[in-house]
């Protein structure tokens, strides 16, 4: 009988689907939500800034950690700001939200819009980074046989 090989670090083409997927549900329910919203332009354009705002700290700050982690240099500075700027757009959504006049399942179905987007894109960031990775092993695993093949040719 033959031993399945399984593969834990990368991630499998169904979760990158299932991520891409929720990303793309996430966003677009939000920014549909906004575009059928009854309120004044310049709050549609709170919303949107905060959610760009979020989208963008979000991924700062798990490829901040994930650097970390692998020690890889990250400057207390920068990861505070990415702290800073992630609870800031997450406390902006709450507050605008709190003081929005708009039904409860309306403030509800942004907050939801807005979580669903935060965890797919940072997700998304990760499954890219991991791809991105073990492509690169493979590239160099090939490489380092070829060349090895190399030298043992030479002597």
């Amino acid at each position: 009988m033959q031993s399945k090989k399984v593969n834990t670090g990368k991630p499998a083409n169904a979760y990158i689907g299932a991520t891409w997927g929720a990303f793309v549900i996430g966003i677009s329910s939000y920014l549909i939500g906004l575009w059928n919203a009854t309120i004044q332009l310049n709050e549609k354009g709170y919303y949107l800034a905060v959610l760009l705002l979020a989208l963008f700290s979000a991924v700062a700050l798990q490829k901040s950690v994930r650097d970390r982690e692998e020690n890889m240099p990250v400057t207390n500075v920068f990861l505070s700001m990415c702290w800073g700027a992630f609870f800031a757009a997450v406390s902006l959504l709450i507050i605008g939200l709190y003081n929005a006049e708009m039904m409860l399942s309306e403030k509800g179905f942004y907050g939801i819009s807005f979580v669903l987007s935060l965890f797919a894109v940072v997700t998304a960031q990760k499954n890219v980074r991991d791809v991105s990775y073990y492509s690169d092993d493979d590239v160099l695993s090939s490489r380092e046989s070829v060349e090895g093949r190399d030298d043992n040719d030479e002597s």
